[in-house]
């Protein structure tokens, strides 16, 4: 009986002491997966706009193609830089966008040599282009 008395009085005693460091201990695990979250958004959220930013040029790309076949904007070998880097980016992006990237390539691979002359091409991979850009809207708009 001595030494639970011994136990509760000391635990009495220093209290304060033990709810200030239960307080700091809390507030320092919080501080910590606030910072993770706080990092992962600021990484995802730059991501997106430079996906966002290249989806953009690509689309460049294409009207130039099409539309004004002559302007060395609208040599379609550019847009292989911006498919590389929308394809790389959108794997580290979380789903739907990985899969709309990869569709996005694939429509590309199948189509980029025809934008000059084939309306239905171009119509293609724009069709991809906004349904990527729509992925990645919806999942900026997401973060907190």
């Amino acid at each position: 009986m001595t030494t639970f008395t011994n136990i509760w009085n000391q635990i009495v005693n220093h209290i304060v002491a033990i709810i200030s460091l239960a307080v700091a201990v809390t507030a320092l695990g919080y501080t910590t997966w606030r910072e993770e979250a706080t990092e992962k958004n600021r990484n995802l959220r730059e991501a997106s706009f430079e996906v966002l930013k290249h989806l953009g040029e690509l689309q460049i790309v294409i009207n130039y193609g099409h539309y004004e076949p002559d302007n060395t904007m609208g040599n379609p070998i550019l847009g292989w830089g911006h498919i590389a880097i929308i394809g790389d980016l959108g794997q580290i992006l979380p789903p739907p966008i990985p899969e709309k990237t990869a569709k996005l390539t694939q429509v590309w691979t199948d189509n980029w040599q025809d934008i000059k002359t084939d309306e239905k091409a171009v119509d293609n991979i724009s069709k991809e282009v906004d349904e990527s850009r729509d992925a990645v809207l919806d999942e900026i708009r997401k973060l907190r």
